[in-house]
């Protein structure tokens, strides 16, 4: 049985919002009580032939995941969990950069919430306030020809959660511990799409370079000493312009990482 629409409370106004500020990303907007994940909703659509900027929220996710196949949980009515379909023209070598353009999208939709914090983007997909993660990408992409169909942009970001499970209570947080007042998810969710809709067509056509100094502004890892998952450590040097980390290993050669994980050493 599909999952069924309905409207929160709290979203009620997003559509208006969206028409508000003139986006043509954001609709048509389903929003779900329940599915497995809003990325499987998208790719569905996807292949039916859903146009672009269709988006699917969700307040619970069954099977919701992040990079890895790591599972995303997330309380009912507290967090955004969205994901847009975007069809834009783009060669597969700067899907890594369109990872980084939503990750920029989310950081400054939260940076509006909660003005005062310290709000980063953490390579290659990850939001953090304070090195805390508030905010997670997962970007998938659907291929005809060995060309980009369609990209799923996921979003599954903290806003209200004030209590974290004990696993997770020194890594994650939410906007809401951070702005003064109540965030509103569908401001949120506005601000996001404002954001991608200016930034993803450019990246897509032009590469990294129309928001290189932006994302450099708010790197998490620059100047931090760093390892990977391949076990290499040293300084974290920036983003170059084809999206990857470079970290100046102890013995002086740069190395550049295109995917994978990346810790901060203490």
């Amino acid at each position: 049985m599909r999952p069924m629409a309905f409207m929160p409370p709290d979203l009620a106004n997003l559509p208006s919002l969206l028409r508000q500020r003139g986006l043509t990303v954001g609709t048509p907007l389903t929003v779900l009580e329940e599915t497995t994940s809003t990325n499987d909703e998208a790719k569905r659509a996807a292949k039916n032939g859903a146009t672009h900027g269709a988006t699917w929220m969700s307040e619970r996710q069954t099977a919701g995941r992040g990079r890895q196949g790591r599972q995303w949980v997330s309380p009912p009515g507290e967090n955004i969990l969205l994901s847009m379909l975007a069809r834009v023209a783009c060669p597969p070598r700067r899907l890594p950069l369109l990872s980084l353009v939503v990750g920029l999208a989310a950081r400054d939709a939260v940076a509006r919430s909660a003005p005062q914090a310290d709000v980063r983007v953490k390579w290659p997909n990850d939001v953090v306030i304070d090195g805390r993660k508030v905010c997670g990408i997962l970007v998938e992409a659907q291929f005809a020809a060995s060309q980009v169909e369609a990209l799923i942009l996921g979003v599954g970001m903290n806003v209200h959660t004030r209590a974290f499970p004990d696993e997770i209570r020194e890594l994650a947080t939410s906007v809401a511990l951070h702005a003064p007042e109540p965030p509103s998810r569908a401001t949120l969710v506005v601000d996001l799409f404002e954001a991608l809709e200016r930034d993803l067509p450019l990246v897509a056509a032009r590469g990294l370079a129309p928001v290189h100094a932006r994302l450099e502004a708010v790197d998490a890892l620059r100047g931090k000493r760093v390892r990977s998952d391949q076990d290499v450590a040293g300084i974290a040097e920036g983003i170059d312009d084809e999206g990857r980390l470079m970290v100046r290993r102890d013995d002086g050669v740069l190395e550049r990482f295109v995917a994978g994980e990346v810790h901060l050493l203490r």
